[in-house]
């Protein structure tokens, strides 16, 4: 298939680093991606327009997060082995269209209204924003890992951490912009997308044209790959995407990365009212007020700042942690995560409502560890698969994320439609009431975190190096540069 010449520049051998290129590009061009559709990450902060524009509940609402999740997930398992063919280039580019065009169909969906609006907001947002979200995160990580093959858990958390901190900008700024459009919730929100399209789309074509490729047989001139000793669980063969499904090893780091996310995510999901509704008391007339300010209004502002709070922990977790991981290893950081997680998720719902400042410390400690997952996971791929077809191999991995995108806000938002709402201040009508839910809400979602974590927690004590039938024999060629031959170990 022929390309359009006005195209042409998107061909994987037109990024091909030329003599003297820096490697330190590759972090900006791939951050640049990756703050653009980290801005999954605030779906919370206009949750609550989008359930008064469409009288709808936690679930229905949530599920446009969720579907986004999962099909970011499952085009991420679908074009991974494309992905390696035809360079991170074409990739970004795609992804932008299909994450700027997503909102601009969401737009549309929200301004319609009713129940059929609500589906063409799963489909802009969730289905073709999700191909980009796909695309846009894994586009970036074979190219990282080939560039510094060196420091892999540097680079990558590098770059990941801008998933983790695009909300950081994207709470306050939709905050803002929706403050400034006026009107009804529904025109905020539909203004605030086509807004975010436009955006996003040109931020991300910085990275389209910043990143290179590696030319073939490049390696940092301060290491050689023939002295490099392999840590525990590092090898130095081969596995194909193929064979890599068929072994134990795979699927046991599924199953962490699966128990990781859907504990995070949970929280993530739900982060704007978690705060708020950790924080109430009931007055003396049986009205459930908050305890952090007086004014409503002020209240919401400080829920937008918690979620861009958020934000800032996994981005750092994300960095902090997989760096960490080049020292002590992907195995035992995990325990960190998986272990240390479940005692946050423990002390958080027996209690967080004690206080804001332990609140929100434990909340950072568990959403660092969540984006620390996400960071790491390439360099654990890497040292359980090797460098062949590694971006194939995670882009299957992804579909842990798929599930745990459907399981976190399902547990936590099913957990609170159970719930008998007390009754709390209108903050639209002064006087009148509303229902709103307490910290003992969300107890029971919280505790059975608990339990998904302990089970991660045991399937990484049992991940092993992958058995020598599943290497590849004789000379493969690497598909994370398309080119080069690397010599394959029996």
């Amino acid at each position: 298939m022929h390309t359009l010449p006005a195209l042409s520049f998107l061909d994987r051998a037109h990024t091909i680093a030329r003599p003297g290129y820096s490697r330190w590009l590759i972090p900006p061009a791939a951050l640049a991606i990756h703050f653009s559709i980290g801005q999954a990450y605030a779906t919370s902060v206009y949750k609550g327009q989008l359930q008064e524009h469409f009288d709808a509940g936690h679930t229905s609402i949530g599920m446009i997060f969720s579907i986004a999740i999962v099909v970011l997930g499952l085009s991420a398992a679908l074009f991974g082995t494309w992905v390696d063919r035809v360079g991170p280039r074409r990739t970004m580019f795609t992804a932008a269209c299909c994450w700027a065009s997503g909102f601009v169909v969401a737009a549309g969906g929200v301004a319609l209204g009713g129940t059929l609006g609500l589906w063409v907001v799963y489909l802009g947002y969730g289905v073709i924003g999700g191909i980009g979200l796909g695309l846009g995160y894994i586009s970036p990580v074979s190219t990282l890992i080939k560039w510094f093959p060196d420091r892999p858990g540097l680079a990558t958390g590098m770059a990941i951490m801008g998933f983790g901190g695009g909300a950081m900008i994207a709470s306050p700024l939709s905050k803002r912009l929706m403050s400034a459009y006026g009107g009804d919730a529904g025109h905020q929100v539909s203004m605030l997308f086509l807004t975010l399209a436009v955006i996003y789309f040109c931020f991300m074509m910085f990275g389209v044209f910043l990143v290179r490729v590696p030319a073939p047989g490049w390696h940092p001139a301060h290491w050689d790959p023939a002295e490099h000793k392999p840590k525990k669980l590092q090898t130095t063969a081969h596995v194909s995407a193929g064979n890599a499904i068929r072994t134990p090893q795979f699927w046991l780091l599924w199953v962490v990365l699966m128990c990781n996310t859907t504990a995070g995510i949970g929280i993530l999901e739900n982060a704007g009212p978690m705060i708020q509704d950790f924080f109430r008391e009931e007055g003396a007339d049986g009205i459930w007020r908050s305890t952090l300010d007086a004014d409503p209004a002020t209240v919401a502002v400080m829920a937008g700042g918690f979620v861009a709070l958020l934000s800032v922990g996994n981005m750092a977790g994300r960095f902090l942690w997989s760096t960490c991981s080049d020292f002590v290893g992907r195995k035992n950081i995990y325990m960190l995560y998986l272990g240390g997680g479940a005692l946050m998720f423990l002390i958080l719902a027996s209690a967080g409502s004690t206080s804001v400042a332990l609140f929100v410390l434990l909340c950072m400690v568990i959403v660092s560890f969540y984006g620390a997952g996400f960071a790491t996971v390439p360099s654990y791929l890497r040292d359980l698969f090797g460098t062949f077809q590694v971006g194939a191999i995670h882009g299957r991995l992804l579909t842990a994320w798929s599930t745990a995108g459907i399981l976190g806000p399902l547990i936590i938002n099913g957990v609170l439609d159970a719930q008998t709402p007390v009754q709390g201040p209108d903050p639209e009508n002064p006087g009148g009431t509303v229902d709103v839910l307490t910290a003992s809400d969300y107890a029971l979602g919280l505790y059975i975190m608990v339990g998904v974590l302990a089970i991660g927690f045991v399937c990484n004590l049992l991940i092993k190096p992958v058995a020598a039938r599943f290497h590849e024999t004789g000379s493969v060629t690497d598909a994370a540069d398309g080119t080069r031959a690397v010599d394959a170990h029996s």
